[in-house]
Formats: structure tokens, C-alpha cells, sequence
């Protein structure tokens, strides 16, 4: 790729830049590196739609990393509640304290990789984008920006690194780290992609293809597993019985109802009140659910009329509302 493609990628990233909260402009000081790390803990597998609210929400009720790392497991988890993928709140705790007991954030991707949860892609973005080091910073919408820019392959990540390393030579590298996010977003995107908008194409090889969709050749999905389980639904004098899941896990140490262990094999449960079908990125799941009387395990009474404060992750969410749809309605 020419030098003059990486100045139009940036070109293109003054005049159109997406304004979000944890960015500053182009060309701007970089922005507090506790912005960009919460931000991109929140964007893992989540879209920027989802992110941006409950971004602002977290940082309006901890606006330093020594607030949250201040903050109780229960109170962080509840904020999470709804936005998936719970192992991230449990490294975003841990992260937290292990940076608010060390007095300031690792700047280099090698002490970035220290922190709980923080893998090559997301110890490269803060170290790009808040430290301002050439480091590789690779999620889908780079790669796929990078890989039908010179007809690569996606398992060659060490010819992605040296082409997005070239490309930093002459530009900050967090403005090219998210021109290309931008790029892969808004334009180059996975189907259908908008390449008389993009300023890569006069370089690009997908695009002199004829096909650039066609590119990257794109892996074959494996089978979701699918899983049963039972979830319990008690009740008495206008509260419902929730308890604790394990901390470690699948939504670790989130708020629940009780119920069985989740298997492949259907339940047998009896006095059903319906039941939902929920997708988690490795297996889906039909939870059934039933009525008991007496209180199981350790755990406590929630009013139901508080019941949104109980942080309850989207699957018990949407086992009460099941339950407690008909009555709205009557």
C-alpha cells in the first residue's frame, strides 16, 4: 500500500470521524486511557448502540478507575446487567483494583497484557489509541479492512500486523487504529460493501476484483450446541425468591432465579409456567420454568416491584417478564 493511501485513510477519518464518548477528535491529545479501556471492555462482542448508553451510565457513577475499583461486586454487576457476556464485568473488577493499587494504567501493550481480560487485540487499541504506541491493534472490522486491502488471508495475522505497523509510520496510531474501525463499520462492511465511499479503494485489491465481498474467504460455523435447564419461580407475599450464581462461570456471580444445572438432555419439570429460549455464544438454551413454594438455597426476597434493581442478567429478565406479562395485561 502507498504512503498516499494511509494519508487518505486519515483524510477520511478528519471529515467523517464517528463522534462517540470515548473518542477524541483527530489530531486531538489522546483521551484518558480509563475512557478507552472502559470502552473497549464494554465494545467486546457488543455493538456501539448498546455500548454507548451504559457507557455514559458507568462513567456518570464511577468517573475514575479508583471510584470503580472502590465500588462493591454487587453494585458493578447489577450496572453490567443486560449487557452480556458476564466474564467481562468479573475482569473489569479485577482490572479495576489491580490498576487503582498500582497508582496508574501499564502503557505498553506487554503491562497491558498483565490485566485481567485484556487480550492482544484490546492491550493494542489502549496502547494506540491512549499511549500512542505503534502497536497492533486488530478486531473483525480491521482485519477485514486490511485483509481485502491487499487480498490476504485472515490466518496471516503477522501480514495484517505489518501492514497496519506500515501504516502507523506516518500517522498517530490511534487515529489509524480507529480510521480503519471506522472504515470496517460504515463502509468496508462484511456483506454489501460501500467501496465507491471508501478511501482505500484505488488500492485495493478486493475492490479490482470485481468481488470484494468475496473476500475475506470466510470460515465454515460449527454447530451450536444446544442445552436444557430448569429455572425455579418462587414467590410469596409480592417478592420472588433470587439467588447468586457461582462466581466463576457462565454469568458468574450475577443475580438469578434458583434452578437446575444446565445439560443436553431435555428436564422433566412439572407445573411448567412456560418456558424461553435463550442464544450465548457457545450454546443455546431452553429454560423451563416452574413454580415452587419453599426458598432454595442461598439467596433473598426481592420485591417484585423493585425487581428491575436486582440486576438481573437478559435471560432472567426475560423469565419474569414471561411470568409476569398476563398480569400486566389483566
Amino acid at each position: 500500500m502507498t504512503a498516499n493511501a494511509a494519508d487518505r485513510l486519515i483524510q477520511h477519518y478528519v471529515d467523517n470521524f464517528r463522534q462517540l464518548p470515548w473518542r477524541s477528535p483527530p489530531g486531538s491529545p489522546a483521551p484518558d486511557p480509563y475512557v478507552v479501556w472502559l470502552s473497549e471492555i464494554m465494545l467486546q462482542q457488543t455493538t456501539v448502540a448498546t455500548v454507548v448508553p451504559r457507557f455514559e451510565r458507568f462513567l456518570d457513577r464511577w468517573p475514575t478507575i479508583e471510584a470503580l475499583a472502590a465500588a462493591s461486586d454487587a453494585e458493578i454487576l447489577s450496572e453490567w446487567a443486560g449487557l452480556g457476556y458476564y466474564a467481562r464485568a468479573r475482569n473489569l473488577i479485577a482490572s479495576a483494583r489491580a490498576v487503582a493499587a498500582r497508582g496508574s494504567f501499564p502503557t505498553s501493550v506487554a503491562e497491558l497484557r498483565q490485566l485481567p481480560g485484556i487480550g492482544a487485540y484490546t492491550s493494542g487499541a489502549i496502547a494506540a489509541i491512549a499511549f500512542g504506541e505503534p502497536a497492533p491493534a486488530v478486531d473483525t472490522n480491521v482485519e477485514r479492512v486490511l485483509a481485502r486491502l491487499d487480498g490476504m488471508n485472515v490466518a496471516d495475522r503477522a501480514a495484517i500486523d505489518r501492514r497496519l505497523r506500515a501504516m502507523m509510520e506516518r500517522h498517530r496510531p490511534g487515529d489509524v487504529v480507529q480510521a480503519l474501525m471506522d472504515v470496517g463499520a460504515t463502509i468496508c462492511r462484511p456483506r454489501q460493501p460501500r467501496c465507491g465511499q471508501c478511501p482505500l479503494r484505488s488500492d485495493c485489491r478486493a475492490y479490482a476484483s470485481g468481488e470484494p465481498d468475496a473476500f475475506p474467504e470466510r470460515s465454515q460455523r460449527k454447530a451450536r450446541p444446544h442445552r436444557y435447564g430448569t429455572a425455579w419461580w418462587i414467590e410469596r407475599d409480592g417478592r420472588l425468591w433470587l439467588v447468586r450464581r457461582p462466581a466463576k462461570g457462565l454469568l458468574g456471580g450475577m443475580a438469578a432465579l434458583p434452578g437446575t444445572d444446565w445439560t443436553e438432555e431435555p428436564s422433566r419439570a412439572s407445573g411448567s409456567v412456560g418456558h424461553i429460549r435463550h442464544v450465548f455464544t457457545h450454546f443455546s438454551l431452553d429454560l423451563t420454568l416452574e413454580r415452587r413454594a419453599q426458598p432454595v438455597g442461598d439467596g433473598w426476597w426481592q420485591p417484585l416491584d423493585r425487581l428491575d434493581e436486582a440486576g438481573l442478567p437478559t435471560l432472567y429478565r426475560r423469565a419474569a417478564a414471561l411470568v409476569l406479562k398476563p398480569r400486566l395485561a389483566a
